[in-house]
């Protein structure tokens, strides 16, 4: 009787995944922080080539991803609030109930990625409308001025390296506006859509840093990376 060939199975490593709504500013960013800070594990980020440009399409195109990949792999959606005229409450309520329902993170600026890119420089409070009222009216193009950026511009993918000095600064602001925003938000009214600002992208990388070094993620208690 032949003997039966003997297959090695190649245990795959888990891959984190990352889509943007954005497709410049956000993706731009997003390397560059991982190339500054985990390139010996940059083959296993994945920031996915997406078109989709509403949250909805977003979180289900990531839904559809994570249908096909690894049990262990961690998934991420990156978009903004964007203002009440573009898109309603209902839709992101609607793109947060199917992340929820799907295991799938959200890294969520209100009212956009700039806002996060401000906090870089300072602590603000202040609400905005669109991210044209933020460029108008916050202090973002005149820091970035002084870093020698004189011309502010989602396009431009040397953002992350003017400012990858700050991303400290960036993570403590975002870490106080986050919890401020929770604790003072109105019955009815809690979830991000509705808190104006706010933002939970650090806690994107604070998820990266963990699947790197073999931790928990920072929202999904189940998982855990093999990568350290």
């Amino acid at each position: 009787m032949p003997k039966k060939k003997k297959t090695n199975f190649k245990k795959l490593k888990p891959v984190f995944h990352i889509f943007c709504e954005g497709e410049k500013t956000e993706p731009y960013y997003i390397r560059g922080y991982i190339n500054h800070f985990h390139s010996d594990k940059r083959n296993l980020i994945v920031i996915e080539n997406s078109k989709k440009n509403t949250p909805v399409q977003l979180v289900h195109e990531a839904v559809e991803k994570r249908k096909k990949s690894n049990l262990n792999d961690i998934f991420w959606v990156v978009f903004d609030r964007e203002s009440v005229a573009k898109y309603s409450h209902e839709l992101h309520l609607k793109a947060r109930k199917k992340a929820n329902d799907n295991g799938i993170e959200i890294a969520f600026s209100n009212i956009c990625f700039e806002f996060w890119l401000l906090l870089h420089f300072v602590y603000s409070s202040a609400s905005y409308e669109n991210c044209d009222d933020l460029l108008k009216h916050s202090p973002l193009r005149s820091k970035f001025s002084e870093r020698g950026i004189k011309n502010y511009d989602k396009g431009l993918a040397c953002l992350f390296d003017s400012i990858k000095e700050d991303v400290p600064i960036a993570f403590k602001n975002a870490e106080r506006i986050m919890k401020n925003a929770i604790n003072t938000a109105e019955k009815g009214r809690e979830s991000p859509s509705f808190l104006n600002p706010y933002t939970d992208v650090h806690e994107l990388f604070f998820d990266i840093k963990n699947f790197v070094n073999g931790k928990k993620s920072v929202r999904n208690k189940g998982i855990v990376s093999e990568n350290g």
